[in-house]
Formats: C-alpha cells, sequence, structure tokens
C-alpha cells in the first residue's frame, strides 16, 4: 500500500513547497525529502510535514527508512527562506521564539521513538539540518559519497534542531565540539571510522542496503526490539546498577509474555 502525506499539497503564493513524501509498505515507511533541484534544502514547512508524519503515522509500521532524493541526502536550512524565519524569532519575545523553536524540534525528536526503529539513507551532502536528521535516526548507512558538516556555526547559529546530544553520544563530547565548533566536513570514510556511519557502501548500493537493514530488523520480535532500544538509548544516562535493573526488569516483562502472562 502506497500512501502520500497532505504536505505534498502546496498552498499557493510564496509559502515554500515541503518537499517531503511518505510511502507506506507493511511495516516499513519510506519518508523522502524530495526537492532535488535545491539539494532537499529544508524550510519550516519540510519540518511541519515530518511533524504530521510522524504523529500521523500507522500503528503497524514498525521501520522508517528516511532518504533524500537526487544527489543529496539534505543541503540543510534553506537560506532563500531563512532570513525571514530569523527575523520573525528575532522579533518575538524570548519565551516565544524558544516554543517556536520547539516545535521544529518536533519534526526530528519523533524519530527516536521506542517503537519504531529508524534508518536514515545519506548519499552526498548532509549538512546543519540535514546532519542532524540523520543524526535523529537509530542508523546511518551512508554511501561512499556522503558529506557530513555542521555548518551552523558559519551563520553564528548553533545546532539546535536536536543533533548536538546524538552527536556527543557517537563521537563523544570533543569530537562533537570540534565537529560544531569549525563546521568541517567529515566524508563517509571517516563518518565510519568515528562512529557516525553504521555502515558504508557504494552508492548504487545505497538503496538495497537500507532495505537490507530494515529486513533484518522486521525479522526480531517487536516487543523484545522495542525493550532493546529502550535499554540501549538509557544505557548512557543509568549507572552500572541502574542498568542491571533495567535489564533485570525487560527481561520479566519479556518472559512473562512469552509465558502468556504479559499485562
Amino acid at each position: 500500500m502506497t500512501s502520500r502525506s497532505p504536505q505534498d499539497v502546496h498552498p499557493a503564493g510564496d509559502t515554500p513547497p515541503a518537499g517531503v513524501r511518505m510511502e507506506a509498505d507493511g511495516p516499513i515507511a519510506t519518508i523522502t525529502l524530495d526537492r532535488p533541484e535545491v539539494l532537499n534544502a529544508q524550510t519550516t514547512a519540510t519540518w511541519e510535514s515530518l511533524r504530521d508524519i510522524g504523529s500521523a503515522l500507522r500503528a503497524d509500521v514498525r521501520v522508517v527508512v528516511l532518504r533524500g532524493e537526487g544527489r543529496a541526502f539534505s543541503a540543510g536550512l534553506d537560506l532563500a527562506h531563512a532570513q525571514a524565519n530569523l527575523g520573525e524569532l528575532a522579533a518575538v519575545p524570548p519565551d516565544e521564539a524558544e516554543v517556536r523553536i520547539g516545535r521544529f524540534q518536533e519534526a526530528f525528536s519523533w524519530l527516536r521513538r521506542t517503537d519504531i526503529v529508524t534508518i536514515a539513507a545519506v548519499q552526498g551532502h548532509a549538512i546543519g539540518a540535514g546532519f542532524q536528521l540523520a543524526l535523529a535516526c537509530d542508523f546511518r548507512v551512508v554511501a561512499d559519497d556522503a558529506r557530513f558538516a555542521m555548518k551552523e556555526v558559519t551563520l553564528g547559529l548553533v545546532p539546535d534542531l536536536t543533533g548536538t546530544k546524538r552527536l556527543v553520544d557517537l563521537v563523544g563530547y570533543s569530537r562533537a565540539l570540534e565537529l560544531c565548533a569549525t563546521g568541517r566536513t567529515v566524508g563517509a570514510e571517516e563518518a565510519e571510522r568515528i562512529g557516525l556511519a553504521t555502515v558504508r557502501v557504494p552508492r548504487t548500493e545505497l538503496d538495497q542496503a537500507a532495505r537490507d537493514l530494515a529486513a533484518a530488523l522486521l525479522a526480531a520480535d517487536r516487543n523484545a526490539l522495542i525493550e532493546i532500544k529502550a535499554l540501549i538509548a538509557g544505557a548512557s544516562h543509568r549507572s552500572y546498577a541502574e542498568q542491571a535493573l533495567a535489564e533485570r526488569q525487560a527481561q520479566v516483562r519479556r518472559i512473562r509474555e512469552i509465558a502468556g502472562l504479559g499485562e
């Protein structure tokens, strides 16, 4: 079954297109950034569409694959529309600006839900907001032409789309600070070496590699996978004793469910 987000229909006028489409095939949902003419640059409309897709995701979806159409995953913020958005945020009281940015962040944060597993299939540029969108996913399958860069600093801004914590978790404090503070580009080989990339493949094999990973994830028991994701996601916040307790509690839930005694 194939479905398209209502955000594919765009109002007339100066509002930039969302450039996002979603296709559901049983338990796999594929979300495609679809503005290849601007390297899938993102706007507030993009974030609204992604947020809406996350809110409306069917309960039977287990794996979400996020990809970009054309030569790039996403070249980041669409600078043609960014100036007006930044001006609006500067003009409102700080607490209101924070609320608005919080809404933008929701487009990224739902990808970390424990009831789904998310895969970013990255080719070409993943810059700024594009980098952070890839970071929001559980796995990053990258083509050998992938290029990551956190360019917000070059605009006098900070990464604010939930990417900084995941970046630290993946590559450590020092490397994360270096990448954000310099805005330098990380190629696919380095991305794999420092832990940004889960797997690196030739460009022609990217889509198949993402499908293969999705199939492997679907082969796992769904409830066990949910528990595992929650355990791994929370591990960095817990002490060894707290993690051991979380493991025991999760295992008891699994044993009871397997025995038909689950709630």
